[in-house]
């Protein structure tokens, strides 16, 4: 791939990728305001205690096979067509065995309502088994386009059906619908956008190829999703369904914040590295380079996420949310650093090191569990103080690794990501300092919004900020030529 070619790529998979994720994120606080004012937190308490088991299916039937195959440099439909039958067959065993387990599940959690709820959500991850191949051809070639599409019609259709289903009195029934709808859309424009239909020729011989690499992504996975849903285990084993209800929506808001950053960049960042994973020093340029550009994104956005979280959830969802303010600003400093964790991880899997990414991965989940198991008598708040903490310093740990791969030196990295982080810090700061006067909780939003975006700005001018030229520049490029 030529140079200009990558960097074509590059720009247009990142200006689609803004583009579905802004729209997204759009989208999910339009039904999230809807559904947050005709629910109670106990509805999103009982969803979001079988979190866990719906994650851990999904990450156990996808084992992996999607940057597999993205990473394998030779794929034919062989490839696609083992992992379609692996993964489907997987699926429907999955479901079988949590269809069984429900009582046991809705048992640990003294809540017997969560026996048919189970049973309906599980379906999501069994649906989505049929589409993980095509969401790898999708993913390997690039075609960022369609993959918005797919996501942004799933989003519509499955955002409008929850919202109807709460207002005529369905309760969680309609998260869990929402959540199912979604899957089923998204997949079946994954089958039509990726123009790739499996055959009856079941050979299982590529799946052995590509799981000494996979495996370990899969057992990273499983840690990963253990460590995030973690909290609403020991929430709605400890607490109160509505504690996890509290949790749930704090998180909601926070994984809107990142995942705008997060999935904008991942969209195009795995595949890129394993282009130019051959050339060191081209691929450490490319690093660097998304490196900065993430940091600019992401520290301004989560840290202003949580500067306006107060005024955000009132003006939203109405002040019986506002204990989950607290927990949602926590989750936001943690929120901040996760896309650049999620980059520094994509080098490491580009460079075929998914042993390494594995073992970081599951030493710090192993860290961070058994800390807040010990941890979970001194409340909530403590809990996740411990739980953002970990996540912040172990970027010491991916950096080293990082280091000992493309010779990305401490010193860069501090200088790539320390500066943005101090600047939207400190932007943050000025900002909640020159607003304190303000007690309208409209004109308050609004004005640390507009304060804080004009000094950011200001101060990436007066700095001249070679990333913040470049976006500039980009989007003047794309404006129609009168």
């Amino acid at each position: 791939m030529a140079e200009k070619t990558l960097k074509e790529k590059t720009a247009q998979g990142l200006m689609w990728g803004g583009i579905s994720n802004g729209i997204q994120q759009l989208l999910n606080l339009i039904f999230g305001i809807f559904l947050a004012r005709l629910l109670s937190p106990t509805d999103y308490g009982m969803v979001g205690m079988l979190a866990i088991f719906t994650a851990l299916a999904s990450t156990l039937q996808e084992s992996g096979f999607t940057m597999a195959l993205t990473n394998k440099k030779d794929v034919a439909h062989r490839d696609f067509n083992a992992v379609f039958w692996f993964s489907t067959l997987t699926g429907c065993c999955l479901y079988t065995i949590l269809f069984f387990c429900a009582p046991l599940i809705a048992n640990f959690y003294h809540q017997s309502e969560l026996i048919p709820l189970a049973r309906f959500l599980f379906l999501g991850f069994l649906i989505s088994s049929t589409g993980i191949a095509h969401h790898a051809v999708i993913y390997r070639n690039l075609f960022v386009k369609q993959k918005a599409l797919a996501q942004m019609i799933g989003l519509f259709v499955s955002g409008v059906t929850g919202v109807i289903m709460a207002f005529n009195g369905m309760a969680y029934w309609g998260i869990a619908t929402q959540s199912v709808l979604y899957i089923t859309i998204t997949n079946g424009l994954y089958w039509f956008y990726s123009r790739w239909h499996p055959t009856f020729q079941i050979d299982f011989s590529p799946i052995r190829g590509m799981f000494a690499f996979s495996s370990k992504l899969l057992l990273t996975n499983v840690f990963t999703v253990t460590n995030n849903n973690i909290f609403s285990v020991l929430l709605g084993k400890f607490y109160s369904t509505a504690e996890v209800g509290y949790y749930s929506q704090a998180n909601k808001w926070n994984s809107m914040g990142y995942s705008f950053i997060n999935n904008t960049i991942n969209g195009i960042s795995q595949p890129i590295l394993a282009n130019v994973a051959d050339e060191q020093d081209r691929q450490l340029r490319v690093f660097r380079k998304m490196l900065r550009f993430t940091a600019f994104l992401s520290f301004p956005c989560m840290l202003g996420l949580a500067l306006v979280a107060k005024e955000l959830i009132i003006i939203t969802i109405t002040g019986k949310w506002l204990s989950c303010v607290p927990i949602m600003q926590l989750l936001c400093l943690w929120g901040a650093f996760f896309p650049i964790t999620s980059l520094y991880s994509n080098l490491l899997i580009s460079k075929g090191k998914s042993d390494v990414y594995m073992w970081n991965t599951i030493l710090m989940g192993a860290l961070q569990i058994a800390t807040m198991i010990l941890c979970y008598p001194y409340g909530i708040m403590t809990m996740l103080s411990i739980y953002v903490l970990i996540n912040i310093c172990w970027i010491a740990s991916w950096q080293y690794f990082v280091h000992a791969e493309i010779g990305l030196k401490w010193i860069h990295s501090l200088k790539d990501i320390g500066s943005f982080m101090l600047i939207a810090a400190t932007t943050i700061g000025v900002t909640y300092w020159i607003t304190l006067p303000i007690t309208n909780v409209y004109v308050l939003i609004i004005s640390k919004i507009i304060i804080a975006a004009l000094i950011y700005c200001a101060v990436m001018v007066l700095s001249r900020a070679v990333v913040f030229k470049e976006c500039v520049s980009f989007i003047l490029s794309k404006k129609p030529k009168r």
